[in-house]
């Protein structure tokens, strides 16, 4: 069971960090008011209907383009860049000892090791439960 809960927790803590540093873009076409299409990692493609500039430079007849393009970004976080060349010493001997210790932390013993074994029980001077008069019955 603790076996399967330690799996669990470090895939957990693996998708935090995973999604943390994660970014996107999310593309927004607008027809009017109206939401027309959403996307996510490449551009919206539209409703088609997008006005086209005039084909002559001379005409003065526009209207207003009534769709709209918006771009939502998400940017991950990137400071989780680890220098090993900044290592103290002091955090050198203590990472060398956190993974010695781990490793051995899961060894099991050879045999069943009692420190009771070399040591006589202490001399009983009375019976205490004759002297209460307690019985268990």
């Amino acid at each position: 069971m603790k076996q399967v809960l330690h799996k669990i927790m470090s895939l957990v803590m693996a998708l935090v960090v995973l999604f943390s540093t994660l970014s996107f873009t999310v593309n927004m076409h607008y027809c009017g008011d109206t939401l027309a299409e959403t996307a996510i990692f490449n551009k919206a493609k539209g409703c088609g209907m997008e006005m086209e500039k005039p084909a002559t430079e001379g005409c003065s007849i526009t209207k207003k383009n009534c769709c709209n393009d918006e771009q939502l970004l998400v940017d991950g976080q990137d400071e989780l860049q680890l220098k090993v060349d900044k290592i103290s010493f002091e955090q050198q001997v203590f990472i060398a000892s956190f993974v010695y210790a781990y490793i051995n932390l899961f060894e099991g013993f050879d045999k069943n090791v009692s420190s009771y074994e070399e040591y006589k029980p202490p001399l009983v001077v009375k019976q205490i439960f004759k002297i209460d008069e307690t019985y268990l019955i």
